[in-house]
């Protein structure tokens, strides 16, 4: 449960061990805040201590502001709050490979911890543990879902995280290194075989104190420390060879990571990541592209409504607003069965906004032009952080969603069954962030 509310700056709490401001972001809030307003809340606990959002908040100071939109979330405990940051983080922040994964795995250990996460082998028939306690776990399948990749993707960031030891994690911290998720990779698998006589030592140790025999702690103890630093010796050579492959490659791997696919690269059935979105090519009211989805998300857009079988988005997203000319609209709504709300006027264009929810007619605004800035009104309009901020997109257009969604800091499940659409929206996102897009399967 969480309420929005406008709190004094000055009662806000911010605990020490945050993660350090980065000087680049807040100058780039200052600047939007201070021409667009504070799109998206701060979170708060019920003591007005910080869960998420820093950054804005430091903007917000900067600027001489008294007051800020907080969404108050309530946290029973410590682990409540620290999930609620990481979601927070994980959808909102420009994270570096490494540090995605770290705060994947820190997740999972929290829900572990509290019982939230269900163990290997148990399914909603087979167990006969509470029904309360069932109901809210979560498989890594459920985990994967909501990080918008594939079970393996996660799997690999969870052996990123867990794998590299800690004081080699700091020497890759603010290098190129630290985003290049298949060097991490490399690194962590390093010295494997040390890892499992680390953990098989471990127990060895701890069985050993329980039954009270010092002398086979201590030999235990011996083998873990010299398994250990083999382990690191090894990750350590392997950090060294990536950064001499990176080197001598890195003209033409920037290349190849910031080049466009071409129709011709874009195969039906593909699922391409692109930071934290995710594009289908195909169709998308396949089961295919429907398991791919969040259970619950915010808001759905559809730019065109030919040929029209996605009723299934009004039990996928709280809201679906449907933008068409004036002759297609009124055709669009008398032959599909979702429960209508209210309709907006931008323009020639219409949007019909259609919810099992009763929602109000929000005013229209009287500077929107285009359907870019349709988009960006609608996903202010239906999404934060109390409403969620998944956004569905089962047509691309020209990317006018998946681009939004990255600037206002929304996670995009996209598709289209036009592999040169497809194609053009991943060229379009890649020349915005000049990042890669990675092809999952």
């Amino acid at each position: 449960m969480s309420i929005v509310k406008i709190v004094k700056i000055e009662l806000i709490k911010v605990k020490g061990n945050r993660r350090p401001l980065k000087p680049d972001k807040v100058a780039e809030l200052k600047e939007s805040i201070a021409a667009n307003g504070l799109l998206n809340p701060i979170t708060l606990d019920q003591e007005l201590t910080l869960i998420a959002g820093l950054h804005r908040l430091t903007a917000c100071q900067l600027l001489g502001l008294e007051q800020i939109e907080c969404n108050i979330i309530t946290c029973e405990d410590d682990e409540q709050a620290r999930l609620a940051e990481i979601d927070e983080n994980l959808i909102r922040s420009e994270l570096e490979a490494l540090e995605r994964a770290e705060l994947w795995w820190e997740r999972k250990q929290i829900l572990e911890q509290i019982g939230l996460l269900a163990k290997s082998g148990d399914n909603q028939y087979g167990s006969q543990q509470s029904t309360s306690i069932l109901s809210s776990s979560k498989t890594m399948k459920d985990l994967a879902k909501e990080a918008g990749c594939s079970p393996r993707t996660l799997f690999l960031n969870t052996q990123i995280a867990r794998d590299i030891l800690p004081e080699v994690k700091e020497i890759i911290r603010d290098t190129p290194i630290a985003n290049k998720f298949t060097g991490l990779l490399e690194i962590a698998r390093a010295g494997s075989e040390e890892h499992k006589q680390v953990k098989e030592a471990e127990k060895a140790e701890h069985q050993a104190l329980m039954e009270g025999n010092q002398e086979e702690a201590q030999r235990q103890a011996l083998i873990l420390a010299q398994a250990r630093a083999k382990q690191k010796e090894l990750q350590l050579l392997t950090l060294a060879e990536v950064q001499k492959k990176k080197v001598k490659s890195a003209p033409k791997k920037v290349d190849d990571e910031i080049r466009a696919p071409d129709k011709h690269d874009i195969r039906i059935g593909d699922e391409w990541l692109l930071d934290r979105h995710m594009v289908y090519c195909g169709d998308t009211a396949s089961n295919k592209f429907i398991n791919l989805l969040p259970s619950e998300a915010a808001l759905a857009i559809i730019t065109s409504a030919s040929p029209w079988n996605h009723d299934y988005l009004i039990n996928k997203a709280r809201t679906v607003a449907v933008v068409l000319e004036e002759g297609q609209i009124y055709d669009f709504c008398r032959h599909q069965q979702m429960p209508f709300r209210f309709e907006l006027l931008f323009g020639k264009l219409y949007v019909a906004v259609f919810s099992h929810e009763l929602i109000s007619g929000a005013r229209k605004p009287t500077e929107i032009e285009g359907i870019e800035g349709i988009v960006s009104y609608l996903v202010n309009q239906y999404t934060n952080t109390s409403l969620g901020l998944f956004v569905l997109a089962p047509n691309l257009g020209n990317g006018e969603i998946l681009i939004t969604c990255q600037k206002m800091g929304r996670m995009c499940f996209a598709g289209d069954n036009n592999p040169r659409k497809v194609a053009r929206a991943i060229a379009r996102w890649q020349n915005w962030t000049g990042k890669g897009a990675v092809r999952e399967n």
